[in-house]
């Protein structure tokens, strides 16, 4: 890996370090994990309860996730992830503690998992988007690839290592060693000096920024592209996770030995997708990587569902190994380049959240498969969801990593204003006039298809178009945004991209000057008395 695109993130000191660290606290995790299954197993009657505890782990990310994202987008990435490793590291103490003291119960033990899931759902979507703040923008599609080597890396040795530590000291010593494993990481982030980046605007409100990022993403097709094939891709291929117990026990006819070789061949995969990751970037473009992962994922699944000799089922679990890592990065990567920094953090809990339901909802379906036509069928029925995720490519391919530049478009000034706003004054109504010849008309109405798209995205409401009865070749583009800071941050958001269409528009419209623009705050019911006093000398602030 040496000298290889992969290895340029480590050039990166605080990259190297966060990423070791995480690595660590990956380990204790999937120890801790070990633990509880266990220790759920001994205290529990029920196998329900057993099955809870993975439940209680992923459930606050789907909850949690978008509220997580919000918070990446509007405050330090660094303290969040600081406040989350602090949390999970109180919890896992507690959780020790209450273990070694025989005070432990079902109920008690999920109540603990479900708290170490929440630190997980606030730490991933601010450590996703950071990214793009610890490396250059050509490398985070390698510190991305990297970031999901390490975890499988540890996820094809924890598990083994966290039934030896549970086999000779007990669940206690594993928990209080996942508490211990969140310190590298706590002390990485400590010595990260993260520098955001100034803004002269207030942080938007929590409620507003989780509906701004769910209408960017919901405007925005490239991201709901790669957040559906998220979605399917979890909802087929957490099938043979889902089932590799049973798959063990009913179809090789194996011990919990066999489990543990299937789980390290699916690793050991893994790591050599991360691998080869860039080697294949470099030949093929996302929609053929991502097609080719689903259906390889698909005739792996077939494979094992047909095997019933240990060796062919570790050899099947190889390359569903590699095209789980190629996926998963090949669509988080597109997430981060296809998203500006000011809702990346956002656009990658809704990935997460919709990729983990997928899984949670797979598990579900596969499970119940299982139970009632066997694990064979149940792997063999999952391939058909691989198959149409790879096929929904044919009409909707992923985006491109350099089509798009995202980079704030950086011409935006502040108008000089003559009445006296504040910054929460509004309603603001917006008014872009137009002139445009009747032979123009059609790329006229293309470009405002798109501009309206845009609009909306960054947070324009009632969006218009109207046409002049008069004079039918003056056309008014309207919309409204709820505060004059809101207007702001909405002109604030365009991209370089974007810049486009507004190019284009200049170009057809045939008045003198530029499209005039009115600002107007609307006032639906009459003041009684001027609120706005005039500016003697307005000055551009």
């Amino acid at each position: 890996m040496p000298g290889s695109p992969l290895a340029k993130p480590f050039h990166n000191i605080d990259f190297r370090l966060l990423w070791s660290a995480s690595l660590v606290s990956n380990l204790g995790g999937l120890v801790q994990a070990v633990g509880a299954g266990w220790l759920m197993a001994t205290i529990a009657d029920s196998a329900d309860m057993v099955a809870l505890v993975q439940s209680a782990t992923t459930l606050p990310v789907m909850i949690f996730s978008l509220a997580a994202g919000a918070l990446a987008d509007n405050i330090d990435r660094r303290r969040i992830m600081l406040t989350a490793q602090l949390l999970m590291m109180l919890v896992s103490v507690v959780l020790a503690y209450f273990a070694m003291a025989g005070m432990m119960t079902p109920w008690l033990l999920l109540a603990f998992t479900f708290l170490i899931g929440c630190g997980t759902a606030l730490h991933n979507p601010s450590w996703q988007a950071s990214m793009g703040d610890i490396v250059p923008k050509e490398d985070i599609p390698a510190a991305v690839t990297l970031n999901s080597m390490a975890f499988n890396i540890m996820r094809s040795v924890g598990p083994a290592i966290g039934g030896f530590i549970v086999a000779v000291a007990g669940a206690a010593t594993a928990f209080a060693l996942n508490a211990v494993s969140y310190i590298p990481l706590i002390i990485a982030l400590m010595r990260w000096k993260h520098r955001r980046l100034p803004s002269s605007l207030p942080r938007e409100a929590f409620a507003h920024a989780i509906s701004a990022g769910l209408r960017y993403v919901a405007m925005s097709p490239n991201l709901t592209r790669v957040i559906f094939r998220g979605f399917v891709f979890g909802l087929g291929a957490i099938a043979i996770l889902a089932l590799l117990p049973l798959v063990a026990r009913d179809l090789v006819g194996g011990s919990a030995i066999t489990y543990g070789l299937l789980l390290g061949s699916f690793g050991i995969g893994a790591i050599g997708g991360a691998l080869l990751n860039t080697r294949i970037r470099e030949k093929f473009n996302n929609e053929t990587i991502a097609r080719g992962a689903f259906v390889i994922f698909a005739l792996c699944a077939l494979t094992l569902g047909l095997s019933r000799q240990v060796w062919l089922s570790c050899f099947s679990l190889l390359p569903a190994g590699a095209c789980w890592v190629l996926a998963l990065s090949l669509l988080n990567v597109s997430v981060q380049l296809s998203t500006p920094r000011w809702v990346v953090g956002r656009a990658l809990s809704i990935y997460q959240t919709a990729t983990f339901g997928g899984m949670a909802a797979g598990s579900w379906v596969w499970g119940q498969a299982a139970e009632i036509y066997g694990p064979a069928n149940a792997l063999m029925a999952s391939t058909i969801v691989l198959v149409l995720g790879a096929a929904i490519g044919l009409r909707f391919a992923l985006p491109e990593f350099a089509r798009l530049n995202l980079d704030p478009l950086g011409e935006f000034q502040e108008p000089a204003l003559r009445l006296d706003l504040r910054a929460r004054s509004g309603p603001i109504m917006i008014m872009v006039d137009y002139e445009i010849a009747q032979e123009d008309l059609p790329a006229f109405l293309a470009a405002m298809a798109e501009r309206r798209r845009i609009r909306i995205r960054d947070g324009a409401r009632q969006w218009g178009l109207l046409r002049d009865l008069e004079n039918p070749n003056i056309w008014t583009e309207t919309y409204h945004v709820p505060t004059w800071v809101e207007y702001v941050r909405h002109n604030l958001r365009r991209t370089k991209a974007d810049a486009e269409i507004s190019e284009e528009l200049r170009k057809l419209h045939r008045g003198k000057g530029p499209p005039r623009v009115h600002r107007m705050i609307e006032r639906q019911t009459v003041p009684l008395r001027d609120d706005m006093p005039i500016k003697e000398n307005p000055e551009v602030p």
